[in-house]
């Protein structure tokens, strides 16, 4: 069994800044991938931000230069940085982990429970 634990989400003004986390926890062997996504109201699920195990990351157009993302591997927690928030990145932000079980010996993909994120004045 795993368990994705997001915290970090919340009210901010445009141009502050949050801090997401996500931790897993259970039978894990090892983590491949994490990445961020995000769903606004009535729109799709959309990719932010990812990164490899070895730390090489991507980012969506839109939060290029203002969001980072990072990992450590000790603790399978990944995180989101975002500075410069605008009323755009308004939405639930959700985590994805492709997670190698001890069981399993497979990755497969582990959707955190999400997290509000709400730009707004």
């Amino acid at each position: 069994q795993v368990q994705l634990v997001e915290s970090g989400g919340g009210l901010v003004q445009p141009g502050g800044s949050l801090r997401l986390s996500c931790a897993a926890s259970g039978s894990i062997f090892s983590i491949n991938d994490m990445g961020w996504y995000r769903q606004a109201p009535g729109k799709e699920r959309e990719l932010v931000a990812a990164i490899t195990r070895r730390g090489s990351t991507n980012y969506a157009d839109s939060v290029r230069g203002r969001f980072t993302i990072a990992r450590d591997n000790a603790k399978n927690t990944v995180y989101l940085q975002m500075n410069s928030l605008k009323p755009e990145d308004t939405a639930v932000y959700y985590c994805n982990l492709n997670i190698i079980t001890t069981a399993a010996m497979l990755g497969r993909y582990y959707w955190g429970q999400g997290t509000l994120v709400t730009v707004s004045s």
